[in-house]
């Protein structure tokens, strides 16, 4: 019989002269220092929301033009509700994780089902929204409507591992669940959105991941880690696996100078962004060609001839890293009849193409087709920009 894993440590208590002053220090420095970001100018709730969405897996020099520009297309809930999920796709374009954004619709949507619009003020209530986790409703509930609550990003997560000289992996489900409690002892319960924001700062711009400045940090003699040497070592990472290969076919399909593009289906990594008919293949094959114009056929109902090789293009996605072949082709048919079971569809003009939220994989994939197409690809639509009907 196997024995049970090995349960970690308990973290070391704090006492609580010691709270107090490590939560004096960290509020003062973070009063003084702390970087002048747009989301950090308001409580109001929509922009705080955005904000963390956007900050998720994102660095905060990438999410400052995006989040200008999307309160520009969208400055209200309600405006957000009432678009369409092109048009916030299309806004959201080249920040990645899509889902994020189509969360984001669909929550406010529901936000809006209240006339007039009331906002949840507790983090179980944020929970209860797509795409809004644990830590994003703790860190919305706790800046905009001051409720004391913890939060745990990957920042915190890694000043606390430290604090507490946590020689664990940090990300492990156990660990976690002692950090969330840490996080929860130490709380600046008068101030838990500044408290929660300065932990993030501190992890952000003193207590990073590979070469931590502990001369600048205002919790040092906290530290365990610092105290036993071991800030460099700690957190312990888990090796990560190495990300599978993925293979598949794209077929840019022309006629008349347009070329068919379809939007993908509402699930999935690219869902509801629009690209170049795909199908993926168990690896590479004898002839590409024919196995792309089988799999075309049922999905858009059209007969194809001639396909030329256009090149190949890899994009990296969190879990795999997938190899696209693209050819171009025309149509056997003179006048281009979509199968009914075809998804929405639209032929556009190379200069149309960024009229469309599209992957950074199709961006890749449509630059193959030169000229005009990579002029108006290099070219990104205006976020909130109109999307063609």
């Amino acid at each position: 019989m196997p024995r049970p894993a090995p349960r970690p440590p308990a973290l070391p208590s704090v006492a609580p002269v010691e709270r107090r002053r490590l939560r004096s220090r960290l509020l003062r420095w973070y009063r003084r220092c702390a970087r002048d970001l747009p989301w950090r100018r308001t409580r109001d709730p929509y922009q705080v929301w955005v904000s963390e969405v956007m900050l998720q897996q994102t660095q905060v020099r990438t999410v400052e033009p995006y989040f200008q520009r999307f309160l520009a297309a969208f400055p209200s809930v309600q405006r957000l509700a009432e678009s369409s999920l092109d048009q916030v796709l299309l806004a959201w374009q080249g920040l990645g994780y899509y889902a994020r954004a189509r969360n984001l619709h669909e929550a406010a949507k529901i936000i809006c089902r209240t006339r007039p619009v009331r906002w949840p003020t507790d983090a179980a209530a944020w929970q209860a929204l797509p795409g809004v986790g644990r830590y994003t409703a703790a860190a919305i509930a706790s800046i905009a409507f001051d409720q004391p609550v913890a939060a745990l990003d990957g920042n915190i997560r890694r000043v606390l591992a430290r604090l507490a000289a946590v020689r664990e992996p940090a990300d492990a489900p156990a660990v976690q669940a002692r950090l969330w409690r840490l996080a929860a002892d130490l709380l600046a319960t008068a101030s838990p959105g500044d408290f929660n924001q300065a932990l993030m700062e501190l992890g952000a711009r003193v207590c990073t991941p590979r070469a931590p400045d502990c001369r600048a940090c205002p919790v040092l003699n906290h530290c365990r880690a610092a105290r036993a040497g071991l800030q460099r070592a700690i957190p312990v990472r888990r090796p990560r696996r190495a990300a599978p290969q993925v293979s598949a076919l794209a077929a840019a399909i022309r006629h008349e100078g347009r070329y068919l593009l379809l939007r993908r289906g509402p699930r999935g990594l690219l869902a509801g962004l629009w690209g170049l008919p795909t199908v993926e293949t168990p690896g590479p094959c004898d002839d590409p060609a024919a196995v792309l114009r089988q799999a075309v056929r049922p999905l858009t109902g059209l007969r194809l001839r001639s396909p030329r090789l256009l090149g190949t293009v890899s994009h990296v996605f969190t879990h795999r890293k997938l190899t696209l072949t693209v050819f171009e082709w025309a149509l056997a048919d003179r006048a281009p009849a979509l199968s009914a079971a075809a998804p929405a569809a639209a032929w556009l003009a190379p200069a149309e193409f960024a009229t469309r939220p599209l992957s950074e994989l199709d961006r890749k994939a449509l630059t193959l087709l030169g000229g005009e197409a990579r002029d108006a690809l290099q070219r990104r639509a205006a976020p909130g920009a109109a999307v063609l009907a």
